[in-house]
């Protein structure tokens, strides 16, 4: 396709899903793509390189992109034309960008620092605001040594819950927080206790099929549990052997580019027509927003391609 060509095809394709929005015609599923992937070689990774990450996911056909705040230093928080002027050119629209901001406080746990954290990451709700996203999420600072106290489970819900209480009366944002590995936020027990302890409206979930199952829990249960307080879930595969929840909790020092333990759909871990079974049952509706951290057996644009396969032909949800 020459570049005419496909600058037509991206801007018929953003004014395609500006009209959706106008009229209320947005289908239940809307599937977006990461762009932090990190590939073996320079000349195909799209760690580092947002852009290329959004225009070869544009390519392969997803038409929703997700991105850290922080990979777009030269944008912001102020020059939202430019940014937009790029995105829009690629033809992809934001399903979210994740918080916070580049040098910003993230210590949930801390709470000295909460006003400091809620703004940081209020500073994020804003600025994805501009590009019409109708969350936001985040992932809690990083995993102490010794882990997430009892304490700190205290303070983390006490700081999520001022941020999510803030982006929703302030902002109109709901605000999910993502478990993750290696973070504040990763095991049963933290996500039983920050849900329990505060407000459905104000704090809501983002769940990793990967994560979920790597930190030795069922994404399938979990759903089913949080049910329409989940407001994002972001679609991995894992080994079949982990399937509802691994026995072997990886380590943070394991390298994933050399044992990866992500994989692109399909590989057997995660029982995805069974996810999309219940949520068809609960009429569940939000973005699926595939996100894999790193694709050493390929080309991140390839890996990609697997999944969209995946999520069409066996998931039956178009792109």
């Amino acid at each position: 396709m020459h570049r005419r060509e496909f600058l037509l095809s991206a801007s018929a394709a953003a004014t395609a899903l500006t009209v959706q929005r106008i009229f209320g015609a947005e289908p239940r599923y809307r599937i977006g793509y990461t762009t932090n992937t990190r590939g073996v070689d320079p000349a195909t990774t799209w760690a580092g390189d947002p852009f290329r990450g959004f225009t070869e996911a544009r390519k392969v056909g997803f038409h929703y992109v997700e991105a850290f705040a922080t990979s777009f230093s030269q944008f912001y928080p102020d020059d939202v034309a430019g940014l937009r002027k790029r995105i829009d050119e690629i033809g992809v629209t934001f399903a979210a960008i994740t918080g916070g901001a580049r040098g910003g406080n993230t210590h949930f746990e801390d709470p000295a620092a909460r006003q400091a954290v809620v703004e940081n990451h209020l500073g994020v709700v804003r600025f994805s605001k501009k590009f019409g996203c109708d969350h936001q999420k985040t992932n809690l600072g990083s995993r102490r040594p010794g882990g997430t106290t009892q304490e700190d489970l205290k303070n983390i819900a006490e700081t999520a819950e001022a941020l999510g209480r803030r982006s929703l009366e302030e902002e109109g944002i709901p605000y999910g927080f993502h478990a993750h590995l290696g973070s504040q936020f990763q095991n049963q027990n933290e996500i039983d206790y920050v849900m329990a302890n505060t407000d459905p409206k104000h704090v809501r979930f983002v769940l990793d099929t990967g994560h979920i199952t790597m930190a030795g829990m069922d994404p399938i249960a979990l759903t089913k549990r949080l049910g329409t307080r989940i407001v994002e879930f972001h679609l991995k595969d894992t080994q079949p052997q982990d399937r509802g929840g691994t026995k072997n909790v990886p380590t943070p020092d394991r390298d994933q580019m050399k044992d990866p333990y992500f994989f692109p759909l399909g590989t057997g871990g995660v029982d995805f027509p069974a996810l999309k079974s219940h949520l068809d049952s609960i009429q569940w509706k939000g973005f699926l927003v595939v996100e894999l951290d790193t694709s050493p057996f390929r080309p991140p644009k390839e890996s990609a391609r697997i999944t969209a396969n995946y999520i069409e032909n066996t998931m039956k949800i178009p792109l």
